[in-house]
C-alpha cells in the first residue's frame, strides 16, 4: 500500500467512526440521525436553499436528497415552497419544530466530537482543519467527487 493510500484509508476510516459515533449519541439523545442534523443545518445556513444546494454541498444525487427531504418534511421538521425565481424548484425552510430540533442538536453534536477529539492536540487539529480545508477546496473547485 503506498503512503497516499494509507493516508485515504486512516481518513476514511476516521470519517466513518466520527460520523457513526456523532450519529449513535443524536439518534439516542434527540431523535434524529447525522444526516438528518446536517440536512438542517444547510437548509438553515443557506438561504433560498433548494434541493440542488444541498446535492451540491453533500455530492449525492437529487433522488437521495429529495427523498431525504421529504422525510425532513414528513417529520415536521422542514417546508417545500414554490420558488419565486424558478416554478420547477421548491425553497426549503425550517419549520419552528425544525429550528427547535436543530438548536437542540447543536450541541449534542460539537460535545460528542469534542469529547472524540480530546486526546488530539489543539495545534494538530488546527493544522488537519486547514489541509482537510485546502484539499476539499481543490476537490470542489474541480467538480472531483460528483454524483455522475
Amino acid at each position: 500500500m503506498s503512503y497516499i493510500t494509507s493516508i485515504f484509508t486512516d481518513l476514511v476510516r476516521v470519517e466513518t467512526r466520527l460520523y457513526n459515533a456523532v450519529s449513535a449519541r443524536l439518534r439516542a439523545e434527540q431523535g434524529l440521525g447525522l444526516g438528518q442534523f446536517e440536512l438542517l443545518e444547510i437548509i438553515d445556513r443557506v438561504p433560498g436553499c433548494r434541493v440542488l444546494d444541498i446535492v451540491g454541498e453533500l455530492a449525492i444525487t437529487v433522488g437521495a436528497v429529495s427523498k431525504a427531504v421529504d422525510r425532513l418534511v414528513a417529520a415536521g421538521w422542514c417546508l417545500r415552497s414554490a420558488n419565486p425565481q424558478d416554478r420547477r424548484s421548491s425553497v426549503l425552510h425550517l419549520t419552528s419544530e425544525g429550528d427547535q430540533q436543530l438548536a437542540a442538536a447543536r450541541p449534542v453534536v460539537d460535545g460528542e466530537l469534542t469529547s472524540l477529539t480530546a486526546t488530539v492536540p489543539p495545534d494538530d487539529l488546527t493544522r488537519i482543519a486547514a489541509t482537510l480545508a485546502t484539499l476539499r477546496a481543490t476537490l470542489e473547485s474541480g467538480s472531483h467527487g460528483q454524483p455522475g
